[in-house]
């Protein structure tokens, strides 16, 4: 009996003793890539003639600080070979254009020269429906006991793709969704608040983007695997989600981030 109690308890500390051992886990560090936030918003009853195109690289995981990507050479050009040059605001890695002319249908092609590198992208300046109404339910949600915000807008009677972005006082992130009008083409529709710890006082701003079925096609894949809190279409997702740019130098160098361009609309409402 003394030599079975004897083994159990030296079995018991050899147990513990390996729950001690520290494991260093070793995360490959890939190359940085560059990453390209260049999303033109005009909004509406705005000239929409001053945009920012944001350059970054990815870094390692467990680092705080984003790395800035200065001295690159940053345009857009229309149909019509009219360019328009992005100047950096002071390394920042923020680059602005005072004197873009956003026209709905245009396509748009971005240059950016950085780093030995030449990437480019086209997109088309896409129309957005405006935000007619806005509704307040109080037995919204699932449970019926939810406070749910309502955007109302006509859809036009063609195809259209839709990004809808709630920012809510009470949290960090906004959320975002997709939609395209197949089941909807020419009537009124709604997108709606996705909160259901919303209470009176809270503040919401809510914002439709007029969108290309490619960018859709890319909103919707991103949002599916990061959920509808990402942050923003360019925060990095559980995977990488390649978007329109190419490394015309290197297409195996490719980049990260989108090139959209698009008419917005807004609306503040405050929880009743």
């Amino acid at each position: 009996m003394k030599k079975a109690r004897f083994l159990m308890v030296f079995l018991l500390s050899l147990f513990f003793l390996s729950c001690e051992e520290v494991v260093d886990v070793d995360l490959d560090t890939a190359a940085p890539k560059l990453v390209i936030e260049a999303a033109i918003n005009w909004k509406k009853g705005t000239t929409g003639t001053q945009q920012t195109i944001q350059l970054s690289t990815t870094t390692g995981y467990f680092e705080n600080v984003i790395p800035v990507v200065s001295g690159a050479v940053v345009s857009i050009k229309n149909s019509k070979n009219q360019q328009f040059n992005f100047t950096e605001n002071s390394k920042t890695g923020r680059y602005v254009c005072n004197n873009f002319k956003p026209e709905i249908n245009e396509t748009y092609t971005l240059t950016v020269v950085s780093g030995g590198n030449t990437y480019t992208a086209s997109e088309t300046l896409k129309s957005v429906a405006p935000i007619t109404r806005l509704e307040q339910n109080n037995e919204g949600g699932f449970t019926g006991k939810d406070i749910e915000v309502k955007a109302f807008f006509t859809d036009p009677p063609e195809d259209n793709f839709y990004l809808f972005k709630y920012t809510y006082s009470s949290k960090i992130t906004s959320s975002y969704y997709v939609s395209e009008d197949k089941f909807y083409q020419g009537n009124e529709i709604f997108s709606s608040s996705d909160d259901d710890e919303l209470k009176p006082g809270d503040e919401i701003e809510i914002t439709h983007y007029g969108i290309s079925k490619q960018y859709y096609n890319y909103m919707n894949i991103l949002v599916s695997i990061a959920g509808s809190n990402v942050g923003g279409p360019f925060q990095s997702p559980p995977a990488t989600v390649r978007g329109n740019i190419i490394n015309t130098t290197d297409k195996t160098n490719y980049p990260l981030g989108y090139f959209s361009l698009s008419e917005i609309d807004s609306k503040q409402y405050k929880i009743e």
